[in-house]
């Protein structure tokens, strides 16, 4: 394609070893009229040459591939040639993982690889994606440079502690608060989604052992992945951190995560809190869905609440939040600068409800001052 027919146009280059999946993907993309294709790649070797040649805007990496891997092309990446990367992967306990890994790396999102996705299931997903695809390629200068940061951030840490990047319950040091809030919480609720994995790495292994009360989560992320990113954050933390079922106690120092593909809501029952996992309602675009989840807190806990929500795309979690705030609860939300894409901390925002937006580093210290 001839510059001049890409110009003003998202520039994305397609990395699978599938010629189905490049295809496909090319031709959900293209279905935009503000993104093009400018090359595809069979392996992790080839798609670093073309990164390096075509300077795209977003490149989408197969994870699993001959000759070089999505894993090893993406550390290459980030090293040479900075930009968005967004991870294809199978729905799997492997595939989870190495999700969670190229997050940490630098990826910004990933999508699901199931033949679902190019086909009926489309409809349901697609619109989103493209709005995603567009505002992180539209964002990539910011979330470079973040990376960056980030990533020597971590190269300082390593250096001066010895510590390598996810070590076991050592990696981060919980924090304490300078200042302390006077509003009595007896719950704390997240929600995230584009870029949440992380985020709530940013957040969850910084709250000391001790913390005082129960924390539930729904991040939106397909059944597998749930456990596994509860495993990491579990292995980075001081508090224990599992992938909830029904019956499970909200108590603290124990961090519930909404199971993938399931709903999470909260409910007192006599001096305890317990969550229930269900299917319903199935009409929902996301499941977990943070709102149902904090419209269960609300209703339950109502000024005794808090609120967080991290970077993701849309206004999912909006209503619970206003609900908790309406009966007198706290919101935190994370600063656009920080957020990968700044839907729902945005939408939060426009609403007037959030107490204290911060960057994602200093949420911790948020949730700490009210303890």
């Amino acid at each position: 394609m001839a510059k001049s027919d890409t110009a003003g146009k998202i520039r994305v280059v397609v990395v699978d070893d599938s010629a189905f999946m490049r295809k496909a993907l090319t031709m959900m993309l293209e279905s935009d009229g503000d993104i093009t294709v400018v090359g595809t790649a069979r392996d992790g070797a080839e798609g670093v040459q073309k990164v390096r040649h075509l300077k795209p805007d977003l490149v989408t990496m197969d994870i699993e591939m001959p000759r070089m891997d999505g894993l090893t092309a993406l550390r290459e990446i980030m090293e040479k040639h900075p930009v968005p990367v967004m991870m294809i992967s199978s729905l799997t306990t492997d595939g989870a993982r190495a999700t969670l890994d190229a997050l940490e790396m630098g990826a910004v999102d990933f999508i699901p690889k199931q033949l679902s996705y190019v086909s009926l299931d489309i409809v349901k997903i697609k619109e989103e994606l493209l709005a995603k695809i567009k505002d992180i390629a539209r964002r990539k200068s910011l979330l470079m440079a973040r990376m960056r940061i980030r990533t020597k951030a971590k190269a300082d840490h390593t250096v001066a502690t010895g510590i390598s990047e996810g070590k076991p319950k050592e990696a981060e040091q919980p924090v304490t608060a300078t200042v302390k809030r006077h509003h009595q919480i007896h719950i704390l609720a997240i929600g995230s989604s584009t870029g949440g994995p992380p985020a709530l790495q940013a957040v969850i292994p910084r709250l000391p052992r001790n913390f005082p009360v129960g924390i539930i989560i729904a991040q939106h992320m397909p059944p597998t992945f749930t456990k596994s990113l509860a495993e990491r954050l579990d292995s980075l933390s001081a508090l224990q951190v599992k992938e909830a079922e029904s019956g499970d106690y909200v108590q603290a120092g124990t961090v519930l995560i909404a199971p993938g593909g399931k709903h999470m809501t909260v409910k007192k029952n006599g001096s305890h809190a317990v969550v229930s996992v269900s299917d319903f309602p199935n009409d929902t675009l996301y499941k977990p869905c943070v709102d149902i989840m904090m419209n269960s807190v609300a209703e339950q806990f109502g000024g005794t609440a808090m609120g967080v929500i991290l970077t993701g795309m849309g206004n999912n979690g909006v209503i619970g939040l206003k609900n908790i705030k309406n009966k007198g609860g706290i919101i935190i939300a994370q600063d656009e600068e920080t957020s990968v894409v700044y839907g729902m901390p945005r939408a939060a925002a426009e609403a007037g409800i959030v107490d204290h937006q911060v960057p994602v580093d200093k949420i911790a210290y948020e949730i700490i001052s009210y303890f």
